[in-house]
């Protein structure tokens, strides 16, 4: 029998169905990975004994015949979603023994469907970053190495870069993540998953730490496309607890999925070609080719706000944050460090709460949001914000899908990471433009650069696309055959 860990979740899914295996050995056999593999440094915080518990009362419903769509299987959470009696951090010291009453609207739809919960994943503080090197709990490592340098670690990605190593390094069948500016979809590229950030709205943010609330959107971390589909069919929920949330038909992603996309108009946008390496260029012009074989039809469009994307991004996500970060303020929960004064215990238990680029963020949407520049900046990154969506409705006018890079390289290693912020900001310069816009995307594993490391592919769609972008992305990876797992 293939070894428990190296199952897909709807391998693993059918294998309890058919009795190969109990949910306890399913759960016992990844425990065992976490063990062993601590060393990336994936979890924050473990949960065994939850995780045997759930795998225990998952065996009873799989014997009676009462077994529900995720019975049964181990996932990592993100650190972002509250759990209710379990600590939750954001990757943050501010929260670092923050038990939350209270269980997230998307972990309550994943348990309510039998997912066992193995534990918190890793994180950039409060989701800022690129690499999953600004968490208060250390850095996460990527199980993938360099063919001509494999002792040198690499980054998973961020800021759900413990989930995605987590997933890669077989430490859960899948795993929850979120995505503000391409955090579901870099990380996916840097570790050979499949990645999908849905139309804003679909899924609930209630019980997510919130970083910048117009742009957060929650997703899973997948090893295929029939896995993504099953996850997200599953996160997606209305939620009258939250303000922003779509009361649409619930979808059924996994049973419409088919490889038909024969007439499908898909997108070249050429903004997305300046600057792109030989390695991304190759892929790029490979994708295009295995659509064209599907029957596929490319055409030629142009966005031409995208090169205004990530000034706007680091606008308005920073103003956002400067909102949402400041109820931690000593007073309700979270960190307190005393002070001689009100105002001396907040700038305390700030100082030593939030990390170097939280501080970073909260300084410059605090700085934008202030009396003399709101109109100057805030306003105006607003309106280039409504052009850039207006550029994708322009552009889906003519075609059904867009296939862009998802990322401009392939993973760095932990001690070439950039000293200058703005040059690690680059990481997201193919996917903050779904996030500006709302819309869906997926980054699906398509090949690897020449050192041997994942390098993936992008679609995005007009909202509500999720069905065409999964379609879509199976015929990708049919026809990259990409082997799932690190090196």
């Amino acid at each position: 029998m293939t070894k428990l860990t190296a199952l897909t979740l709807t391998e693993a899914r059918d294998g309890l169905r058919k009795k190969q295996f109990s949910a306890t050995e399913l759960t016992k056999a990844f425990l065992e990975n976490m063990e062993t593999q601590r060393s990336l440094n994936a979890y924050i915080t473990e949960t065994p004994e939850c995780a045997l518990e759930g795998a225990k009362e998952s065996d009873k419903r799989l014997s009676s015949g009462t077994s529900r769509s995720l019975e049964g299987l181990p996932l990592g959470i993100k650190d972002l979603f509250c759990t209710k009696g379990t600590r939750t951090t954001a990757g943050s010291k501010i929260l670092e023994n923050f038990v939350p009453p209270y269980e997230s609207t998307v972990t309550q739809n994943l348990f309510d469907a039998g997912a066992v919960m193995l534990g918190k994943t890793n994180m950039d503080e409060f989701a800022m970053g690129s690499a999953n090197l600004t968490s208060a709990y250390g850095p996460t490592l990527s199980p993938w190495r360099r063919a001509s340098d494999p002792s040198n670690p690499l980054v998973p990605g961020g800021s759900s870069g413990g989930s995605a190593a987590a997933v890669a390094g077989r430490l859960a069948l899948a795993a929850t993540a979120s995505d503000t500016g391409g955090s579901i979809r870099q990380p996916a590229a840097f570790t050979g998953l499949v990645g999908i950030k849905p139309t804003y709205g679909l899924c609930s943010r209630w019980g997510m730490i919130a970083f910048a609330s117009s742009l957060d959107q929650a997703g899973p971390l997948t090893h295929t496309v029939s896995d993504a589909a099953l996850m997200l069919e599953t996160m997606v929920s209305y939620d009258a607890k939250d303000a922003t949330s779509l009361n649409v038909e619930k979808p059924s992603y996994l049973a419409s999925l088919n490889e038909d996309v024969r007439g499908l108009r898909v997108g070249i946008a050429k903004e997305y070609l300046e600057g792109l390496n030989e390695d991304g260029l190759k892929l790029l012009q490979q994708g295009i080719e295995w659509l064209k074989a599907a029957g596929a039809v490319i055409v030629d469009v142009s966005l031409p706000t995208t090169a205004y994307a990530l000034p706007t991004y680091y606008i308005i996500a920073p103003a956002e944050a400067s909102s949402n970060l400041s109820r931690y303020d000593g007073l309700r929960f979270g960190r307190r460090v005393a002070g001689n004064s009100l105002d001396e215990m907040y700038e305390n238990t700030r100082r030593e709460g939030f990390g170097h680029e939280v501080k970073r963020r909260i300084m410059i949407g605090t700085y934008v949001l202030s009396a003399g520049y709101y109109d100057a900046y805030y306003i105006k990154a607003q309106k280039v914000r409504k052009l850039i969506a207006n550029d994708f409705d322009q552009a889906f006018g003519k075609v059904d899908v867009l296939l862009t890079p998802t990322t401009p390289t392939d993973a760095f290693a932990l001690n070439e990471t950039p000293s200058d912020p703005v040059t690690m900001y680059l990481n997201d310069i193919y996917t903050v433009t779904a996030n500006l816009a709302g819309i869906p995307g997926i980054s699906v594993p398509a090949g690897l650069s020449e050192q041997g490391l994942p390098l993936g592919l992008q679609l995005i769609g007009p909202k509500f696309s999720e069905q065409r972008l999964l379609n879509t992305a199976k015929v990708i990876e049919a026809a990259a055959g990409f082997s799932m797992g690190a090196k």
